[in-house]
């Protein structure tokens, strides 16, 4: 009686062709914590723009070999982005700038009357600085307005609070809220920007109560805040504007406050 013995060499061969194809995966462990820095933790802190981005950030930090700081810090900018172009929008429907208009967009050479040098320097926003107001006069045309919106956007842009009104909206505005008992609320509210600009003083008639307001408007922003003006009335005429305001102011602002008791 013969025993043959098999190759060990050959049946460790064979086991390992049997053997079946396992597929890398990674693993469930670094998975499940990505899912819950996630949910638990940057949806919680309602860092939704950093939680969307995080899978793409750790891929990319995984395949350019970041350190975790470099990594950490493209996470946060991702979020501080998506945050100031939240608050500029926010900033953008309260000033009601009725034109998207920047400074690059107004074409000095087409008016040579228009100082460039004085509103580059007015558009840098030091004015601002010292509560200082502006006053653009001219005929009608000239791009006032169009001025007058871009350093608005500039302040917008630069972070601050600004709301664009035309003259004609802001007296019936605050006639409305004198019949309502609202004057204080309203004179508040347009003490709040820090930049108020009044388009087209002087384009329509003002009644007694709307100029008395508008003077009130721009008395209590005085030194405290900017404001920007434009007008195609000369200044002589602006000068009259004023005294006649201020005769009329006294009574006015009994009736608002009486308004305000009631």
């Amino acid at each position: 009686m013969t025993s043959s013995t098999a190759n060990p060499g050959r049946q460790r061969d064979r086991r390992r062709r049997a053997a079946p194809r396992r597929h890398h995966r990674p693993p469930a462990a670094p998975v499940r914590r990505r899912s819950r820095v996630r949910t638990r933790h940057l949806s919680y802190l309602k860092l939704n723009d950093a939680a969307e981005a995080l899978p793409r950030v750790l891929d990319q930090a995984r395949a350019e070999r970041m350190t975790l700081t470099t990594a950490l810090e493209k996470l946060l900018e991702i979020e501080v982005e998506a945050t100031e172009a939240r608050k500029l929008s926010s900033r953008l429907r309260f000033a009601c700038l009725p034109e998207p208009w920047t400074l690059n967009d107004f074409d000095f050479a087409a008016q040579p009357g228009v100082d460039e040098k004085l509103i580059r320097d007015l558009a840098t926003l030091r004015f601002l600085d010292n509560a200082s107001n502006v006053l653009l006069v001219g005929p009608p045309g000239v791009g006032k307005t169009m001025l007058a919106v871009a350093l608005a956007r500039s302040a917008v842009d630069a972070g601050h609070r600004v709301y664009f009104t035309t003259a004609a909206e802001l007296a019936a505005k605050c006639h409305k809220a004198a019949l309502e008992g609202r004057w204080s609320s309203i004179m508040r509210f347009f003490a709040g920007p820090r930049l108020l600009v009044i388009d087209e003083l002087g384009y329509l008639p003002l009644p007694g109560d709307g100029a008395s307001a508008l003077f009130q408007v721009i008395n209590q922003r005085y030194l405290k805040s900017s404001t920007i003006l434009t007008t195609n009335v000369g200044i002589a005429k602006a000068h009259m504007f004023r005294r006649t305001c201020a005769r009329r102011r006294r009574n006015f602002t009994s009736s608002g406050s009486n308004s305000d008791a009631a």
